[in-house]
């Protein structure tokens, strides 16, 4: 099976050439060191230049910083290839469809020929830090402070479950530049710490559930004092900065989702092909192959939901409702493909060296960030 033979709607032939690249890369790259660096527990910091020689990552950087100016199109087959062919939590999304649109939309013309060619190449790999220990969904909650001392912000607080972690050599560090003002939205800031300024330390890789491959970490500022330059736009419009960018961070993880659950359904019916039991193969039993039928009927809806999202937002238009239903929905099905499909692997489902045991295992996680499927729900019901 392929992701060739599914019909799409999103793409032209240049996406489609593009594809070629990023699956060859997917493929000789990524699947065949994906195991190591799960036992590792971390990527090597080695594949990044090597993705961006090839233009795979941030491609939707304007071509005077470096990048290839394409659109949103160009990250979601990267973020599908990876999915399905790579089967790595890699990081790439992360700086090439979150990361890197702060700097292009909001940063200083100084920010941007600072980092955004290296961030295209690959020689920077970036991290954006929000959530605290005692503050997940609710970013007014923050807690880490960054107070005026002459020209430079003095930062103080701790971060946690934080992508790209212990790789990260810049971080996008969401703070709290008044923590008097009402409402407290009105505080939050974004401020880009390097990895080498003084009194920034990296906390424990932390033990995941899953997607043991993606380096995730507790970051600690301790008296980390940076220019006042290295506020991301203005101070006080973090909070603004940071909602008006997560449509498209929510469709990436929605992306990655319904290409996550193709692999898991093809690798299934491959599976029950070959299993047999009681002298036939397992996809002969009416129950296999009525569960699967399910969960190809809502695939293609899943795929067709997909591309009418990818389309909205090419044009712009993908509201911050559309963005959170799609997160909400692929993820939701995600995990019911992932359910099914180990339940028909039987106890082989449950051992690790099969693929659907990492690939349940990574697929829980996509529920929680990005803001909880709860949190989703509230956003679309708001609208109502």
């Amino acid at each position: 099976m392929s992701l060739d033979v599914i019909p799409r709607t999103a793409y032209n032939d240049d996406h489609e050439a593009f594809r070629r690249t990023v699956r060859q890369f997917m493929e000789t790259e990524i699947a065949p060191n994906a195991a190591k660096w799960a036992e590792d527990g971390i990527v090597d910091k080695a594949i990044w230049p090597k993705a961006g020689e090839l233009g795979l990552l941030c491609p939707t950087v304007p071509e005077e910083y470096g990048g290839l100016g394409l659109d949103f199109g160009y990250n979601a087959i990267v973020d599908e290839e990876a999915a399905y062919y790579g089967r790595a939590a890699i990081g790439f999304s992360l700086q090439s469809d979150i990361v890197v649109n702060y700097l292009v939309t909001y940063g200083s013309e100084e920010q941007k020929r600072q980092w955004l060619p290296k961030l295209v190449s690959g020689e920077v790999v970036t991290a954006i830090a929000m959530t605290e220990p005692g503050t997940g969904s609710d970013l007014q909650g923050i807690r880490t402070t960054a107070k005026k001392d002459g020209n430079h912000y003095v930062i103080n607080g701790s971060k946690t479950y934080i992508t790209n972690g212990q790789t990260a050599d810049l971080v996008l560090v969401c703070v709290k530049t008044d923590t008097e003002v009402q409402p407290a939205w009105k505080g939050v800031s974004i401020i880009l710490v390097e990895a080498d300024r003084e009194g920034f330390e990296r906390g424990r890789n932390l033990d995941k559930i899953g997607q043991d491959e993606a380096d995730t970490s507790e970051l600690f500022f301790n008296d980390v004092r940076v220019p006042i330059t290295n506020c991301l736009g203005e101070e006080g419009k973090g909070f603004i900065y940071l909602m008006s960018e997560l449509p498209q961070e929510r469709l990436s993880i929605a992306v990655s989702a319904q290409a996550a659950s193709q692999r898991a359904f093809d690798d299934t019916v491959a599976f029950c092909r070959d299993r047999k039991a009681f002298g036939k193969p397992v996809l002969d039993f009416q129950n296999t192959r009525f569960v699967l039928a399910d969960l190809k009927a809502k695939l293609q809806v899943g795929w067709a939901h997909l591309d009418w999202a990818l389309a909205r937002h090419l044009k712009k238009e993908l509201t911050p409702e559309e963005g959170a239903a799609a997160k909400l929905w692929h993820t939701e099905l995600q995990w019911e493909i992932m359910d099914k499909c180990l339940q028909l692997h039987g106890g082989a489902g449950y051992m690790n060296e099969y693929p659907i045991a990492r690939a349940w295992r990574g697929a829980r996680v996509t529920r929680i960030f990005g803001g909880t499927n709860e949190i989703m729900k509230e956003l679309i019901g708001r609208g109502l």
